[in-house]
């Protein structure tokens, strides 16, 4: 890492670059030889190359990654007219210069670590930080293309099916809008997408939110917070303080949940325009300036002039499909109430709800066989997720486990250890919720399937003690699910919401689901060839 002493002449110099900077609001500014350090070569790190290439700026890329899908980028980025693109450890152990001085500005991808290196002594030299969100910002206004609304969408969980409701509410509304961001299509390449689009439904990660500061979104909203991250942010306040974030500026409507007291208190804290008004989503019956349930329909009482003695109705719980749990019926509330604060009608709403497909991977039926019901909730990375599912259901053999990512189960136990029949745990080392379970669920049987799988005579319940090591996702998710057959019964529900992330075992957590899917399909496959014979 290089050693840098920062002088007068120094802060004279970037006081000028900052001045440049902040000129820099619409994609029509000056951007031509701005010296620009892109860190990232992923889907967003190249989309925020690419864009500025575009722009004319002065562009070198750095990524640790030296894959081959990373150096077929920065063959691309080399042929569109980056100035360089470094790959490999050392690329990102200091920061690179752009024409030979130091760069204007940095561009990072939203995961990489304000600690990080290079980032590091970019904060040490002055020299201004950006996500690619930020980037997307300041270039959304173009002239002669219609401007489209933001709005932004953020929380612990729910965060992608929000968004994809918020979209189908758009589009049913006869609206082009699209669902940005943390999901689907990168916002830089939207922006750039011939087609002028009205609104952006944009999910934004904390990491997102970290490396954002001059949003002004139409409506916004936190969904929730429970800890995640908490090993990236360093402390649980600062992950709420991004979060917060995601409120700043906003113009129409900050929406946030009744039922968590946290973001009300974001809003009550923001920095929002003049005439921004609160307004919450409760899965219970709403107060003035709420949206909520009343009896089986989402209603409307903060969107409506008579709002004080009635409520408009939206859709039906039924709407949303055979399986609608409350976090569920949540995060169709807030999308309502998002796109009620655009403008957009009641009917909409109805249309956008029955015509939206929900993602794979978030609780998805799977399978039901000899009365047991196989669900796939792999998107379920945190306690906070994982508990909207198991609060679905009432007997639960729950595959989990994985890479905890700092997190405490003890709640998430004790809040629902009277579903549990049994858990089934994988991944590497979940000792951190086995031991969870060992102090608030005692008498629930833990199941950890592996070759020449014993049970432990000195313990009080049966705990393998060959735990699953395979490589292998498919192998571990095959070997989890036959475990949990084995003690599955009419009426209960087989529940995969790991409360961990996936990488230590699997790609990805869509990797894991799929892995989960083949399993039970070949159990179901095979039971039902040996009722046959």
């Amino acid at each position: 890492m290089g050693c840098w002493t920062v002088t007068q002449r120094d802060l004279e110099a970037q006081e000028a670059i900052d001045t440049r900077l902040a000129s820099l609001t619409s994609w029509d500014a000056d951007w031509a030889g701005l010296r620009v350090v892109v860190t990232g070569i992923g889907i967003s790190g190249f989309a925020a190359a690419d864009t500025l290439i575009e722009l004319g700026a002065h562009v070198v890329v750095v990524d640790s990654a030296t894959t081959e899908k990373a150096m077929a980028h920065a063959d691309t980025l080399r042929i569109v007219g980056a100035q360089d693109v470094l790959l490999g450890e050392e690329a990102v152990a200091s920061l690179p210069e752009v024409d030979s001085q130091a760069p204007d500005l940095v561009v990072t991808s939203p995961g990489w670590h304000p600690d990080q290196a290079l980032l590091a002594e970019a904060a040490r030299r002055h020299i201004a930080v950006w996500g690619d969100v930020e980037l997307a910002w300041r270039l959304r206004i173009r002239e002669g293309r219609k401007t489209a609304e933001w709005l932004t969408i953020t929380g612990t969980n729910g965060k992608t099916t929000t968004v994809g409701l918020t979209e189908s509410m758009l589009q049913a509304a006869g609206l082009k809008a699209i669902a940005v961001g943390n999901v689907g299509t990168p916002i830089l390449d939207a922006l750039r997408d011939p087609v002028e689009y009205d609104a952006f439904a944009v999910e934004l990660s904390s990491f997102q939110l970290h490396w954002s500061h001059s949003l002004a979104p139409l409506a916004s909203v936190c969904l929730n917070v429970a800890e995640d991250h908490v090993d990236w942010h360093g402390s649980y306040e600062a992950y709420l303080q991004d979060k917060a974030s995601v409120y700043a500026n906003t113009k129409v409507a900050c929406i946030y949940n009744a039922e968590s007291p946290e973001t009300e208190h974001m809003v009550m804290e923001a920095d929002v325009q003049e005439g921004c008004r609160a307004v919450a989503f409760t899965t219970n019956t709403p107060a003035i300036s709420m949206v909520g349930v009343v009896e089986d329909l989402l209603v409307d009482r903060a969107f409506i002039a008579e709002r004080k003695d009635s409520a408009k109705e939206l859709a039906a719980i039924a709407d949303l499909g055979a399986i609608a749990p409350r976090h569920m019926v949540a995060n169709a509330l807030a999308a309502a109430a998002l796109v009620r604060a655009y403008g957009v009608d009641a009917t909409a709403v109805r249309e956008g709800i029955k015509n939206y497909v929900p993602g794979d991977h978030r609780i998805q039926a799977v399978a039901k066989s000899k009365g047991i019901l196989w669900v796939n909730d792999s998107k379920a990375t945190n306690p906070h997720a994982a508990a909207a599912s198991l609060a679905a259901f009432s007997s639960v053999v729950w595959i989990a486990g994985g890479l905890p990512k700092g997190v405490s189960y003890d709640q998430l136990v004790i809040d629902h250890v009277s579903r549990l029949k049994a858990v089934v745990l994988i991944g590497e080392d979940s000792s951190t919720l086995r031991s969870a379970l060992e102090r608030h669920a005692p008498n629930v049987p833990v199941i950890e399937p592996g070759t020449g799988e014993t049970e432990d005579a000195q313990s009080e319940r049966p705990v393998s003690e060959t735990h699953i090591t395979s490589k292998s996702g498919e192998r571990v998710m095959s070997m989890a699910v036959n475990a949990a057959a084995q003690v599955a019964v009419d009426g209960d529900t087989v529940l995969m919401a790991p409360a961990s992330a996936s990488m230590d075992q699997f790609s990805s957590y869509a990797h894991r689901g799929e892995a989960f899917i083949q399993a039970v399909r070949e159990l179901v496959e095979g039971q039902a060839q040996t009722s046959e014979e």
